[in-house]
């Protein structure tokens, strides 16, 4: 039997390898990946991902067509959103992921 990894499995499996990262469920149905308490991003299933960036680098990664505004917060440099459907948007996912772990980790 041949057993495929949905890409919220494949998310998390990388990012909870990174030293201090802790995962779990959050308060509004997402799954939330947390550094010393902070929050580096959520999923919302294998569908999409969310953050929190500083606006520059917000602004950088709207530019570059890898996230767009938050759908709670639409027009608001910051809070961002990035659908995931297929393995290049993965692999993305987790770079940004990685680019607030590097934030938010101490050291």
């Amino acid at each position: 039997m041949t057993t495929t990894k949905t890409a919220d499995a494949i998310i998390t499996e990388e990012v909870i390898s990174w030293p201090g990262v802790e995962a779990g469920p959050g308060e509004r149905g997402e799954f939330a990946f947390k550094v010393e308490g902070r929050e580096i991003g959520h999923l919302h299933g294998d569908r999409a991902a969310h953050f929190f960036f500083p606006k520059d680098l917000w602004t950088e990664l709207y530019e570059q067509g890898r996230i767009v505004h938050h759908p709670v917060f639409p027009g608001k440099k910051g809070p961002a959103a990035r659908s995931i459907e297929d393995d290049a948007d993965v692999r993305d996912v987790i770079e940004m992921l990685r680019l607030n772990y590097e934030r938010k980790s101490p050291g």
